[in-house]
């Protein structure tokens, strides 16, 4: 059945107690990891692909998965130029409904985020929006470090700036990308029940049928 997605459970019952280090250790130290040469083949094509189609505002759609959410902000934005990343072939390779052909402005790539984000902060490329939505909430507390907002490259993502907006079905996950995105910016992010009048990812419509509240956090972030 498509509606069965079940609830996250996880012993973690509020913002986890060790976020608020966790984000200060990674604004304090550089993140070194090499840079994969797939990683920057994926970001020199997309980028150019952008820039041919006139370097209009950019979105990035982060985790795009099968890129539906791609299309879907491509359509509602026809002025700006859409990059999907995912780090999946097949998810990228997979057919989407969608009516029609896919608009001209956007482009899929797959890469790996952490790579992505930190080369388009090195080639000072500053998105309008950011999305980042139904991440892999990876709900044991021991796995903090696993979340984008607890990800090292997390600094990397809030640096490039932009109106930035999270989805989750996960309570808690939003509540902590709020809560580290306030700490590195010293600005409040909203955070609010989500309804979408037409879900934008397969994640999003399957959530919505199985009967989950869903999460989202909004912000804009400084240039």
């Amino acid at each position: 059945m498509f509606a069965n997605s079940r609830p996250i459970h996880s012993k973690q019952v509020d913002v986890h107690e060790h976020l608020h280090a966790l984000v200060a250790r990674h604004a304090s130290s550089s993140f070194r990891k090499p840079i994969a040469p797939y990683n920057e083949a994926a970001f020199e094509s997309a980028i150019a692909a952008w820039r041919a189609a006139g370097a209009s505002p950019l979105i990035l759609d982060a985790g795009c998965g099968v890129g539906l959410s791609t299309r879907h902000l491509a359509a509602q934005y026809p002025g700006h130029f859409v990059i999907g990343v995912d780090q999946s072939a097949d998810r990228l390779a997979r057919q989407v409904a969608w009516p029609g052909e896919a608009s001209a402005n956007l482009v899929l790539a797959r890469a790996d985020l952490v790579d992505f984000w930190r080369l388009m902060q090195r080639n000072q490329i500053s998105p309008e929006r950011q999305y980042v939505l139904y991440p892999n909430p990876w709900p044991k507390p021991a796995h903090l470090s696993r979340r984008w907002h607890g990800h090292a490259v997390f600094p990397t993502v809030v640096a490039l700036g932009g109106a930035f907006e999270c989805r989750s079905n996960w309570k808690i996950y939003i509540d902590e990308c709020a809560a580290a995105l306030e700490q590195l910016t010293g600005m409040a992010a909203e955070v609010s029940r989500w309804q979408p009048d037409s879900p934008m990812t397969p994640f999003e419509e399957k959530y919505l049928a199985s009967g989950h509240d869903l999460w989202r956090c909004t912000i804009g972030l400084p240039d």
